[in-house]
This record gives C-alpha cells, sequence and structure tokens, in this order.
C-alpha cells in the first residue's frame, strides 16, 4: 500500500498545464529503462523484455477473469510484480507470460504452446467452453510491455485511428452468418456457428535510441500488435503466412489443438520521446472537444447562478437590511420577510444526530476528493502508475477520520445534543459501514463467479485493520477536541415557542425545492460522468484530470449557489425548516446520478446476466452515497454560511 512517487521532480508537471494532457501526463517515479542488444550493453542496460498480462474483462461483462483462467500459453516461472492497494481493490492481476523477448532481435512465427482439448474428456469441454464464453462476451487480452499497455490499432470513422489498450481473444460468427465484434476484420470469419480464435500475434516494438541524446542504450516508447487466426498445420514448425483461420465449432465434435504463436519486429522511432510515448494512445480518444463543451457549459450555468446571487445579495438583501434596522420598527414589524423568523432560524433541527453524522462523513470525503484530484492535476496519479488513484483515496479517507470526528462532534453539540458517545460511534461506523457491507456483498458475488475482481480475504482484513485501527481512533481524536470546543454561538436567540409557518406555495414546499435544486449541479457534471462512467464500465482510459478538477470547483460553487437560493426564498417565505433541507438541496444531485447511471446501464451498455446487473447497480449505489454526503455537505456549509451572516447584521430587539 504505497505511492510510487518520487516528489524530486514534481515542479517540472507543476509547470505543464494539464489541459494540455499530452504533455502533462508523465508523473515523478516511473523511471525509465533502457535497453541494449544482447552483448552490447552495459550493467545499467537490459537485453531481455517481458511481457506482462493483466485480467481480461469485457464491456459486455461486469465480471473480470485472470489470465489462467482461459487455458492460455502460461510462464514456467510465473512471478507477479508487486501490487499496490488501489490494484487490489480494482482487481488487477498482472502476471508474466511466456511472450519474452530480446531487444532488437526480429522473431518471425514463433511457437509459445499448443493447447489440445480431446472431446471425450468433461474437463477438456470446460475448459473449451469457458474460451467459447469469453469470445461470446468479447473478453480482451490486456498485455504490458515496459510499463506500457500494448495497443491494437486500427481505422474508425473520417480516417481516424483508434488505439485500443486490449485485444479480443477471438469472435464469434452468429447462427445466421453475421459476423460478431472482431470477426469484421477478416472476410475468410464467415462459417455460422463458429469461433474464431486469435492464437496469433504480429507484435511491433518501437524504441527511440540514446545516442542522439547522449545516453546509453534504447527505450521503448510503443509497443502494438495485431492479433490474427491461423490453424496451424504443424505445431513444431508452424506457418504464419496465408493459411486458413483457426476456427472452433460451437459443438465440441472433435479434437482441437491451438497452437500460440507470435512474430515480434522491432523499428527505432527517434522522433517520439519517452516522456510522451502514452501520446499515441491518448490522442486517438477524441474527447478534448466535448470536454471543452463540458466546461463552457458548466461556466454559464455558474454565471447564471451567480448573477441570481449578487442580485439578492447586492439588491434584495441590501434593501431588506436597511428596511429591517430602520428606526420605526412598528412598520417593520408588520411586514413579512426572512426577519421575522429570527427567532426560530437556529432552532436545532429534527434528527439532529444524524446530520451532524452526515456532515462528518461529507466533510472527510470532500477533503479526501479535493486533494485526490489536485495530485492527480500534478500527474502523480495517471494511469501510468497503475492503482496509484484508488490507494491515494483510500489512504487519505482513513487519515482523515480527524476532521469527521470534530465537524460531526461540534454540530451536534451546537444542536444541543448530550449523547456523544453515540454520535462519535455512529461517526466512525455508519456511513463506512454501509459502504462496507455493500462492497462485501459484491465480493461474495465475485467469489462465486471466480472473478479476479474478488477482493482476497487477507485484503479485506487489512482494510477493517485500516478502519478500526486508524481511522475510528482518529475519528475519536477529533470528535474529542470537537465536543471540548464551546457550541457555535448563533447571532441571534431562540425563542422557546416554535413560530407557526404559513401555507406555502407550490414552489416552496420542501419537496419540489429539493427536486429543483439539484438539478443545476447535476447540469455541471453530466458530460464528465459519462466519461467517467466509461473509464469504469466500458474499460477506457480516464486522464483528463484538470477538466475534472475544474469541473469539481464549478461543483462547489454551483451547488453552494443554487442551495443559498432556495434558502433565501424559503426564508422570505417565514419557512424556518433549512437545516435538513440545506443538504438535502444540493445531496439531490445524487439522485440525478443514480437516474443517469440507469440510462447509461440500459442506453450504452450491453451487459448481460444477473450477476453483472446486480454488480453494476450495487457498485453503483456506493457512488450515489458518497456523492449524496459530499454534495450534501457543501449546500449545508454554504447556507450555513449565508444564514449567519444575514442574520448577524440585522438589529433584532
Amino acid at each position: 500500500m504505497r505511492l510510487r512517487i518520487e516528489f524530486g521532480y514534481w515542479l517540472l508537471f507543476f509547470l505543464v498545464s494539464d489541459f494540455c494532457p499530452c504533455l502533462a501526463f508523465y508523473l515523478p517515479g516511473l523511471a525509465p529503462v533502457s535497453f541494449c542488444e544482447d552483448g552490447k550493453g552495459s550493467e545499467d542496460c537490459q537485453t531481455q523484455i517481458q511481457l506482462f498480462v493483466n485480467r481480461l474483462d469485457s464491456v459486455e461483462s461486469v465480471l473480470p477473469y485472470e489470465y489462467d483462467v482461459f487455458d492460455f500459453c502460461k510462464d514456467d516461472k510465473e512471478m507477479r510484480p508487486s501490487e499496490n492497494l488501489g490494484q487490489v481493490l480494482f482487481g488487477e492481476r498482472i502476471e508474466s507470460s511466456p511472450y519474452k523477448f530480446k531487444f532488437n532481435e526480429n522473431v518471425k512465427c514463433k511457437a509459445v504452446c499448443t493447447k489440445t482439448y480431446k472431446k471425450d474428456s468433461q474437463e477438456d469441454a470446460a475448459r473449451l467452453d469457458f474460451i467459447k464464453m469469453g469470445m461470446q462476451l468479447n473478453y480482451q487480452h490486456h498485455w504490458i510491455i515496459d510499463n506500457m499497455p500494448v495497443t491494437w490499432c486500427y481505422d474508425v470513422e473520417d480516417n481516424q485511428k483508434y488505439c485500443n489498450p486490449g485485444f479480443p481473444i477471438g469472435c464469434l460468427v452468429t447462427s445466421d452468418g453475421r459476423p460478431k465484434d472482431a470477426c469484421v476484420i477478416n472476410a475468410e470469419f464467415n462459417k455460422p456457428k463458429t469461433f474464431y480464435v486469435f492464437n496469433h500475434v504480429d507484435i511491433k516494438i518501437f524504441y527511440h535510441n540514446g545516442a542522439a541524446d547522449g545516453w546509453t542504450g534504447s527505450r521503448l516508447v510503443a509497443a502494438t500488435l495485431e492479433p490474427k487466426s491461423i490453424n496451424h498445420a504443424d505445431a513444431k514448425n508452424p506457418n504464419c503466412e496465408g493459411t486458413a483461420p483457426m476456427a472452433v465449432a460451437s459443438q465440441f465434435e472433435n479434437d482441437v489443438s491451438i497452437v500460440y504463436t507470435y512474430s515480434v519486429t522491432f523499428e527505432q522511432n527517434n522522433m517520439i520521446k519517452w516522456a510522451s510515448r502514452w501520446d499515441y494512445i491518448l490522442v486517438s480518444m477524441p474527447h478534448t472537444n466535448i470536454q471543452w463543451f463540458s466546461i463552457m457549459n458548466s461556466l454559464v450555468i455558474v454565471l447564471f447562478l451567480s448573477g441570481m446571487v449578487a442580485m439578492i445579495m447586492l439588491r434584495t438583501l441590501h434593501k431588506d437590511i436597511a428596511r429591517y434596522n430602520q428606526v420605526d420598527q412598528e412598520d417593520a414589524q408588520e411586514e413579512s420577510g426572512w426577519k421575522q423568523v429570527h427567532g426560530d432560524v437556529f432552532r436545532p433541527p429534527r434528527k439532529g444526530m444524524l446530520l451532524s453524522i452526515f456532515l462528518g462523513q461529507g466533510t472527510q470525503i470532500f477533503i479526501m476528493t479535493f486533494i485526490t484530484l489536485f495530485l492527480a492535476c500534478l500527474g502523480f496519479l495517471s494511469p501510468a502508475n497503475r492503482g496509484a488513484l484508488m490507494t491515494c483515496a483510500v489512504v487519505l479517507w482513513v487519515l482523515l477520520g480527524t476532521p469527521a470526528g470534530y465537524v460531526s462532534a461540534r454540530l451536534y453539540k451546537t444542536f444541543g445534543g448530550e449523547k456523544w458517545k453515540t454520535n462519535v460511534l455512529l461517526t466512525a461506523l455508519l456511513c463506512p459501514g454501509i459502504v462496507f457491507a455493500d462492497f462485501f456483498l459484491m465480493n461474495l458475488i465475485l467469489w462465486v463467479e471466480g472473478s479476479s475482481a474478488a477482493i482476497p480475504f487477507g485484503t479485506l482484513v487489512a482494510i477493517l485493520a485500516l478502519w478500526f485501527g486508524i481511522s475510528v481512533p482518529l475519528t475519536f481524536i477529533g470528535a474529542y477536541f470537537g465536543f471540548k470546543k464551546p457550541a457555535i454561538e448563533q447571532p441571534v436567540r431562540t425563542n422557546q415557542i416554535p413560530r407557526q409557518i404559513p401555507e406555502q406555495s407550490f414552489f416552496t414546499k420542501p419537496i419540489p425545492g429539493i427536486v429543483m435544486g439539484g438539478i443545476l449541479p447535476f447540469g455541471c457534471i453530466f458530460i464528465q460522468l459519462f466519461f467517467i462512467l466509461n473509464s469504469i464500465w466500458s474499460h477506457q482510459m480516464y486522464y483528463m484530470f484538470g477538466f475534472l478538477f475544474l469541473v469539481f470547483i464549478i461543483l462547489l460553487i454551483t451547488c453552494s449557489e443554487a442551495t443559498i437560493l432556495l434558502c433565501y426564498f424559503h426564508l422570505c417565505a417565514e419557512d424556518y425548516h433549512w437545516w435538513w433541507r440545506s443538504f438535502l438541496t444540493s445531496g439531490f444531485t445524487a439522485v440525478y446520478l443514480f437516474i443517469y447511471a440507469v440510462h447509461y446501464f440500459f442506453s450504452k451498455l450491453q451487459i448481460i446476466g444477473a450477476a453483472s446487473t446486480f454488480l453494476y447497480f450495487g457498485y453503483t449505489m456506493i457512488m450515489v452515497l458518497i456523492f449524496f454526503l459530499f454534495t450534501g455537505t457543501i449546500g449545508f456549509f454554504a447556507c450555513f454560511w449565508f444564514v449567519n451572516k444575514i442574520y448577524s447584521v440585522v438589529k433584532v430587539d
């Protein structure tokens, strides 16, 4: 559980704007590796290139699987690179493969292994059926060379080239003769009810020679491949030229032998620098224009809200305060308005303990999110540093128990609460407990399905140890200091007898106001949300953290301004129940997030199967709960500041 980061070069990446993602991508800590030809290098040069394999995943299933589950060629001396906490939580299972190359040594049609499946063996039938299932659901390989994805590049619309960091196991031609998914790449894939296995890969590795730049050796700057299906007649002397594809019938009627082969070529390319070697992958994802549209859309909403708030602050509020503070108080007392509820506006809310618990957890999530996104903006948590984003978020959440306990205890004391032990225990256990219970249930499903995303029992114990060993004690410490502090002093006194609230119009009733309050904040994030959901469920790389951080700031402003606006309208209608309403107004954005996630599931994803559907919505509920606490906390504190401010400047008898 570590962040593999060296902070020595952070200033370099701070100076390069993250809005040019191709330049601001590389972070300190990923040191380049030099390669040399066999017998021509120094001690610092490596001659052997090891290809690693990651888990296989699919856009049609939430369940990823380890490489070994599919009965591909295995490495005799299997070794796993050390994995950080984020990689384990994301279910990444990187391991070595039998694909090993010597630097700058071209290889043509080399056999790796042969897998034979006997028709009379139930075990062989089960293994072959699993591979067929992988092809039917379009499961994708993910190979890694020198911490860089091996990409499959192909032409798409408008003569653009798309580089996919994965490539399929194979493909299926359906019973009506229609090629599915990757089968369209070859006209020979035309036999109905047939699976075509991609058992051969042509790998091309590009390197930058360091002689021109004054350093020894060469550095790998790109790795691409082209998958092929080849039926090798002779396993010992495979022929990769002009042969029939490796077809497997849907019915297991005859013995099947699959020979896995590869070819590798090296090509020098001094135009690509090591620090920008991911550019060709990221540039092929044409989302930058849409991202700018998202930012402009969000800024328009912010400007609209800011204008409304400025009008209220500078004109309406100014007139209200001047009128309420006039010498002749009798006329003012007869008028309606927000001053009339000054004796009730700070009356403690119902369920004050639950509100304080939510606000404590929301504060913890807000600080965690801000720091994580800021570090990601600097380039420290890029996709090149696998698992670093999740590791950073988890570690920060664990260490931020103190502000959660402090905020919860201080507000609970302000609400007049006395059950401080219950408050601190629920602050430390309630919301994390709900998330962990949901997560554990999802993990049980992954265990049953045999997925690589299932968290090992030891990791679950480690997470519980972090929670109870670090986060809970820190929450207790924060709560201790929160209760030691005096209650927050209110600018006006609270009457003993509650004031009767007049009949409200439809728009000033609680539920319509809460429902309307979440629309504008959601409008600021829904485009960015599309890319985030794509990165989670469609396995696309998310790297534009500069845009995300800017949208995060816009979301803060929008939630604050929308809540303040609605709070002012409700106070003017003499409805002083603003505590929970301020939290729920901006927190209702999470409901729109859930609705959008449901729409995304049915309109964008091709997920099938009960387990995958249950997993999708189970993990979505975790996201919704976290977002609810986060946005609700923003709205509450904005409204809390606003109410304290306006009642502190008005004269009250």
